[in-house]
């Protein structure tokens, strides 16, 4: 199993139960002043936005989410759920093998490996995907496609497409280059 920096740095720190405070009566954490207390979120950059930028940002996200209620539906009129869905879209589309790890899975679909382990298991009974030991480690367990999941895969990857490319014109991911410009370059 790698362990990556990203893994390490953002994972909490493993500490040993106090066996005398039982779990449910843990102390209450310090509480800042108010006046203490920053009004900015931590790391949020100093700029203020103008109409345009908000106007922008909101015309993506619905544009996204617009998109996003497609690939619910879809999904669903094919049988599966949307997390199915892109289970199936990123075996098929991990690079230089046909087959996806656990891990690879979860770092994809931006999950915890025992929700990605259970996912898995559902696509299995589903007839969708099989899992193999790996040849040479047999600590890695691959994902494959079946039939039955291809089909379903490429069905749905094709709609998809075709509604990417219907969107082409309204959903406008240019618009927020505006954000890398510099001020004097905004209109």
């Amino acid at each position: 199993m790698r362990v990556s920096a990203r893994d390490v740095a953002g994972a909490p720190p493993i500490m040993a139960p106090d066996p005398v405070t039982p779990r449910h009566r843990l102390p209450p954490m310090p509480r800042q002043p108010a006046s203490a207390k920053s009004s900015k979120a931590p790391g949020a950059p100093s700029v203020t936005l103008s109409k345009q930028d908000f106007e922008a940002l909101s015309d993506f996200r619905y544009q996204l989410r617009r998109f996003l209620r497609f690939s619910e539906n879809a999904a669903q009129a094919e049988g599966v759920t949307v997390q199915q869905y892109l289970l199936m879209l990123h075996i098929r589309g991990s690079r230089d093998k046909n087959w996806a790890s656990i891990g690879e899975l979860a770092e994809r679909l931006q999950a915890k490996q025992h929700g990605v382990v259970a996912l898995v298991n559902r696509c299995e009974a589903a007839g969708l995907v099989s899992r193999r030991v790996h040849p040479e480690d047999r600590r890695v367990v691959q994902i494959h496609l079946l039939a039955k999941g291809e089909r379903c895969l490429n069905r749905l990857a094709a709609l998809h497409r075709t509604e990417l490319e219907s969107l082409r014109g309204a959903f406008r991911v240019a618009r927020i280059t505006a954000f890398n410009d510099d001020e004097t370059e905004r209109d």
